[in-house]
């Protein structure tokens, strides 16, 4: 069994001029978490819920405070997340809804070709630490397909029934 026997064709892609808002619109809709980012027929990022998530509880708003005594040699540290209230979350879709998705896609995207076989999908999806969940399908350059976790377990369920 190759990638192109268990990959999904019908790949939906983004450019990387799309907005950051226009995109979290495609995404809330969607079956899936991620889109590969695709200029000039040519696959440049990838772009997940996650890389999006990121936009609205950056790590800046954490109030980070000492607890001690002068001069907190040994004091304990206590954090307090500052953002994800209504009017926090209304400022970050305002500052970054006209972002395209360029500035928070990412661009060392991890993919697999066509006629790769089963056991290389499985290395790569099952790798702990790149920790990926979707695995674009190439033919050269251009992107062919799609496989997703849930592919794949479905494929070896075929598989170990057959």
């Amino acid at each position: 069994m190759k990638a192109r026997d268990i990959m999904t064709p019908d790949v939906e892609t983004v450019s990387p001029d799309d907005d950051v808002s226009e995109v979290l619109t495609r995404l809330a809709r969607a079956k899936f978490n991620g889109f590969p980012v695709v200029e000039d027929g040519r696959l440049v990022g990838i772009v997940t819920q996650g890389d999006l998530v990121d936009l609205f509880q950056p790590s800046d708003r954490t109030l980070w405070i000492p607890v001690g005594f002068p001069p907190f040699l040994e004091s304990l540290t206590y954090a307090i997340d500052l953002s994800w209230d209504e009017f926090d979350v209304g400022l970050d879709l305002f500052r970054n809804a006209g972002k395209p998705i360029r500035e928070v896609m990412t661009e060392d995207v991890v993919t697999v070709e066509a006629d790769a076989d089963l056991d290389a999908v499985l290395d790569l999806l099952a790798d702990d630490e790149r920790d990926i969940n979707r695995l674009p399908v190439l033919d050269g350059d251009e992107v062919v397909g799609i496989i997703a976790r849930q592919d794949l377990l479905a494929a070896l369920a075929a598989e170990r029934g057959a």
